[in-house]
């Protein structure tokens, strides 16, 4: 295997762990309810104490624009640290670019507003009813927006080891 190719496969199972963290277990209660939130489409966000915030379109952009800066840096940080560990030395130029393609798509799907993105990209291809599905264990929308960020994990990942060299 070139060394192309291990940093490639380095890169993308950084990413991808990185990205289920975040995704998961660093995203805030707060941010994961409210950033799809319009003003058309208003999120109550019940906090722990019992009080109440009524979230629109400002709120649902800032809870959006957290979740997605924390998912970034924990990304970028999981991917230098990992990659530094394994004795890859990617540029940062293309660190950075990598980092703004996860995020920038990250936040297109993730704002998912009534018919949002990727609302609109599974009417469009015929998985609008997929998209819809909540039953038998199974939510379509999750499933997509899964399959959404990993697919665009995986041209950052190509992006990140571009000019990737050995230590």
């Amino acid at each position: 295997m070139n060394h192309r190719t291990a940093a490639f496969a380095a890169a993308y199972a950084l990413f991808r762990a990185a990205a289920d963290h975040a995704d998961h277990w660093g995203q805030s209660d707060f941010d994961a309810q409210c950033k799809g939130a319009t003003d058309d489409a208003p999120v109550e966000y019940k906090h722990e104490d019992g009080t109440v915030t009524t979230v629109g379109t400002s709120g649902g952009r800032r809870a959006c624009l957290h979740h997605v800066l924390q998912y970034s840096a924990t990304q970028g940080l999981v991917l230098v640290a990992g990659t530094r560990v394994l004795g890859i030395r990617l540029h940062p130029a293309a660190v950075a670019a990598a980092l703004a393609v996860s995020g920038l798509t990250h936040y297109a799907a993730d704002r998912r507003v009534p018919q949002g993105l990727l609302q609109r990209l599974a009417k469009a291809t015929g998985k609008e009813r997929f998209y819809k599905l909540s039953d038998f264990g199974m939510n379509g929308a999750y499933c997509l927006d899964q399959s959404w960020h990993h697919s665009w994990e995986t041209l950052a990942a190509l992006i990140a080891t571009v000019k990737a060299d050995e230590r």
